[in-house]
């Protein structure tokens, strides 16, 4: 769809309102951290504030792998399995904050997250072992410039390297899809396994007892449940998707650096993601991600998707940009005291807003005013005599 807008005769317009690929693969892989950090914080209802610990323990990871430096594991390993150990220690890394976290609750939880998070932050930044320099981190060497591939490992026929500028070119239909466009789809299919894995978890038995949890404690301790165990297992399996966004995360970039993937604000853009989004909805995170990166890339002032500064710019023509308005500052003047590089400020407004007035996110509102779930809401529509799904508070997002 992108590619034909650009070609059409309204690309311009069209594209205005359109986010780059590489900004749309950056959503898929902070969409899954965020749909990890709304596993844990919306569905038993504790808040963890330092999920970019785990975040950064997967980028790290799957650098220090390519670059050799990980022992047991060569540079040669694949980044399917590198993925998978990416997740694993960032399922160790949980477990061992969750073992002393989950002693409190409320706000203590997840200031005491919060506090974890910078301890390793910390740390990282000042471990030699772990960076190139300790500002920057590690980065990928000119030896791994072929990529990190997605698919069957040891079966190159299924195999396609992503990367922001040396992933593979695939021909398809007489279309050249870039290295970026081959990313945005294998990274996509990466988030899409995740996103059915943790779909499945939450409509199991398990996932019912974290929704136990968030509703009332005391009453599923009162009926049996050991919901400090429960508490601990989601906490890990929250862990390690965010172990694999992190890993998603360092492929593409080729690098990582503390402050991109262990600083805590890493955390607060998930949180934001998921208020915009919407709590508890699992996909809701990702339409936040999503709706966050397109504000701040229309309101961009290098406008690579579109962007209004650029297009209006061009619009109106270098005449009525130079027409004075107050005193010396012309129109022109004026469009870019508001606009440029004030992407932040009117997120933060949105997000202000978003907080007042739709508290429930925008899936969770989409879904209010359909009557529950879209595809129970159609199943329903058109007469679909199966019996009635658990109710919305079940988990998941059937689109």
């Amino acid at each position: 769809m992108y590619h034909f807008l650009v070609n059409s005769a309204v690309s311009y317009e069209a594209t205005m309102l359109l986010p780059t690929v590489e900004t749309m693969t950056s959503v898929l892989y902070f969409g899954l951290f965020a749909m990890s950090f709304d596993f844990i914080s919306g569905y038993t209802g504790y808040l963890s504030f330092g999920h970019a610990a785990f975040y950064g323990t997967g980028a790290y990871t799957v650098i220090l792998i390519a670059n050799g430096a990980v022992p047991l594991f060569g540079s040669g390993t694949p980044f399917m399995a590198s993925l998978l150990v990416a997740g694993l220690l960032a399922v160790v890394l949980a477990v061992l904050v969750g073992l002393v976290s989950f002693r409190l609750s409320g706000v203590y939880f997840a200031m005491i997250t919060l506090g974890f998070a910078q301890v390793v932050y910390v740390f990282v930044r000042g471990w030699d072992y772990v960076a190139t320099n300790p500002r920057d981190g590690p980065s990928v060497g000119s030896a791994h410039s072929a990529g990190f591939e997605i698919g069957v490992p040891g079966v190159d026929q299924l195999n396609l390297a992503i990367g922001i500028l040396t992933g593979d070119e695939v021909s398809l239909l007489g279309q050249t899809l870039g290295s970026t466009a081959v990313s945005y789809y294998m990274v996509g299919l990466v988030v899409l396994v995740c996103y059915f894995a943790m779909q499945r978890i939450l409509h199991s038995p398990f996932g019912q007892v974290m929704l136990a949890i968030r509703e009332n404690e005391e009453r599923a301790v009162a009926i049996g449940y050991d919901t400090y165990r429960y508490k601990l297992a989601a906490f890990a399996i929250s862990g390690f998707f965010a172990g694999v966004a992190g890993g998603l995360f360092a492929g593409f970039r080729r690098s990582a650096s503390p402050e991109n993937a262990f600083y805590f604000l890493t955390t607060g853009d998930a949180l934001l993601a998921s208020i915009i989004g919407g709590f508890g909805t699992l996909a809701g995170p990702l339409f936040g991600r999503l709706f966050d990166e397109t504000i701040r890339e229309f309101l961009s002032t290098s406008g690579q998707g579109g962007g209004l500064l650029p297009y209006l710019r061009a619009l109106l023509g270098e005449e009525t940009l130079g027409t004075p308005v107050v005193g010396d500052m012309t129109f022109g003047g004026l469009i870019d005291t508001l606009l440029n590089g004030h992407a932040a400020l009117y997120v933060g407004l949105v997000f202000v807003l978003f907080v007042l007035y739709v508290p429930d996110g925008l899936l969770g509102t989409i879904r209010q005013r359909a009557g529950g779930k879209l595809a129970v809401v159609s199943a329903n529509a058109f007469g679909d005599p199966s019996p009635d799904p658990p109710s919305d508070d079940a988990g998941g997002d059937e689109q």
